[in-house]
């Protein structure tokens, strides 16, 4: 059974595509190397020349694990490559690869002279999205490479957060936390990429305003081994210290009503809120991440008016 990881998936993108079926369905198996004019043929496999397919410019994975793609080549040197990939024609007898980077890659280890393509008919929007969502559905990115693929979607594609989150099928604030990752400063960065640390841990430094608190609980994180909870703590004993030292300041006092608002704020709109008095009123302060976190938050408050 096809695992469905992310709701609509390419179906979203091609409305012909089953996932339940895969793209075996309704597949015409064509033995040839390219010797018809390959403008002519489209949706059907061919036996293509690997020298003749180049790397797929939008591919979001940069990072590829060679003991795994070892392993694969051993695989596909003892029973063939099973499953084919999925090329586009660019003329002159030349193919894109649209997705199975890692498939071609483990094909030239071996030395395999032509491997089975799936031709398609593909814009470069499909490009960049075929490409996303064949990597996070057959080999996890690493939640950078998945951040910077929704960025590339809403910048080489014009699409806003909200149209990502719909192309992928996943909520829109899971989009927004997940791009929020791209604002962490460098060395967060390659902690999270090098998977000392997780996206708990990230997500949780986040908040941290101070990028030398952020280097101090990173080293307690990894000194101590924290757990993504460990560190959410620490983070909220910061939260803690900074808030007392600005009610010191300005002398206010936050009442448990208030405390409640703040919290039911913050879980409907999924952000950072701050409630604060001065004398009978105050201030709400409501902090958002990027001009379409901008747009989602006041597109809730236009729904709750």
């Amino acid at each position: 059974m096809t695992k469905k990881v992310l709701g609509r998936g390419l179906g979203a993108f091609f409305p012909e595509y089953n996932d339940d079926e895969g793209e075996n369905a309704s597949r015409e198996k064509i033995k040839t190397a390219v010797p018809l004019e390959p403008s002519e043929k489209v949706n059907v496999v061919l036996d293509i020349p690997v020298d003749h397919i180049r790397a797929n410019p939008h591919q979001p994975r940069k990072d590829f694990n060679q003991e795994s793609l070892d392993e694969l080549a051993g695989s596909i040197k003892k029973h063939g490559l099973i499953q084919p990939i999925t090329v586009r024609y660019i003329g002159e007898k030349r193919f894109e690869l649209i997705s199975g980077e890692r498939r071609l890659r483990a094909s030239k280890l071996v030395g395999v002279d032509e491997i089975p393509a799936y031709v398609r008919e593909v814009n470069d929007e499909q490009m960049i999205a075929f490409a996303l969502i064949e990597n996070i559905q057959r080999e996890e990115l690493n939640p950078l490479e998945v951040a910077m693929g929704y960025q590339r979607l809403m910048e080489e594609c014009n699409y806003t957060q909200g149209e990502v989150a719909e192309r992928v099928g996943k909520n829109r604030s899971t989009v927004t936390n997940m791009m929020r990752l791209l604002q962490l400063p460098d060395f967060l960065q390659a902690a999270l990429r090098d998977e000392k640390i997780s996206t708990g841990h990230a997500r949780a430094l986040i908040s941290v305003e101070n990028e030398s608190d952020q280097k101090t609980i990173l080293k307690k994180i990894l000194k101590k081994s924290l757990s993504v909870r460990q560190t959410e703590k620490v983070v909220r004993s910061l939260s803690k210290k900074d808030e007392q030292a600005d009610r010191g300041k300005t002398k206010i006092k936050d009442s448990p009503f208030l405390n409640q608002i703040e919290k039911r704020l913050r879980n409907n709109l999924s952000t950072k809120v701050n409630i604060r008095q001065k004398g009978d009123g105050g201030e709400i302060r409501i902090e958002y991440y990027s001009n379409d976190d901008l747009e989602r938050l006041l597109q809730i408050l236009d729904e709750e008016s």
